[in-house]
């Protein structure tokens, strides 16, 4: 009876350390993904997402919360493919949500991000009643708060009029996988595929996005 006991507590530990890593792969998804126009958290101008669709091989919008420790171990892994790939007609724009400009902005300064950045939303009471929350539910995303989230648009499947801009797509229920959003930006930007050279990652508790607990950026190397 002790040993089983025992064994029972180990599992309820290695729960605890694995099993709040919310990295996912990306999978199509049917989605009624809309057209925007949203402030840009830098200087408050409109951004419209038909204007940055245009001459753009693949976009990412990326939805997150500016204290989600998962989407802060994302945003240099974003940063890095976007100076990487932006030559080659890949856009990234990320909305805030859940969270004050202030907070977003901040972000834009510790992770030295270049790419577009806007907000639907400032505060928590938010979360059940955003676009971003619509969209995600209806693709499959369980957690809590949804960040980050992507959905992945290829301008040329897009249509030219109407709100509604498609109907199907890539998305990610959660971070992204390094080597396997390599592979996929790669693949719509029609590049040859390159070796990924990943350095692993410490296996510490990754968490799951919660506003109070701290930060933890170290996060497992990609799963397979």
């Amino acid at each position: 009876m002790k040993f089983l006991a025992a064994v029972f507590l180990i599992l309820i530990a290695l729960s605890a350390i694995f099993g709040q890593d919310e990295q996912s792969p990306i999978v199509v998804k049917d989605i009624k993904y809309k057209d925007w126009s949203l402030k840009s958290v830098r200087d408050f101008t409109d951004v419209n997402l038909r204007d940055l669709l245009k001459n753009k091989k693949l976009v990412a919008v990326v939805y997150f919360a500016p204290w989600c420790h998962n989407w802060q171990y994302d945003a240099p892994i974003l940063e890095r493919f976007y100076e990487k790939y932006k030559a080659n007609g890949f856009e990234i724009v990320a909305i805030g949500e859940y969270g004050l400009v202030d907070e977003m902005n901040a972000n834009l300064k510790t992770f030295k991000i270049t790419f577009p950045i806007v907000f639907e939303s400032q505060t928590k009471s938010d979360v059940y009643s955003t676009l971003h929350n619509t969209y995600r539910r209806s693709t499959g995303d369980t957690r809590e708060w949804g960040s980050p989230y992507y959905v992945f648009i290829d301008p040329r499947s897009v249509s030219k009029n109407g709100e509604v801009l498609l109907t199907r797509t890539s998305v990610i229920n959660g971070e992204m996988l390094e080597a396997e959003g390599e592979r996929f930006i790669r693949q719509k930007l029609r590049l040859p595929p390159q070796e990924s050279k990943l350095i692993s990652k410490s296996k510490k508790d990754p968490g799951v996005c919660d506003p109070n607990k701290p930060s933890e950026l170290i996060k497992p190397k990609d799963k397979p």
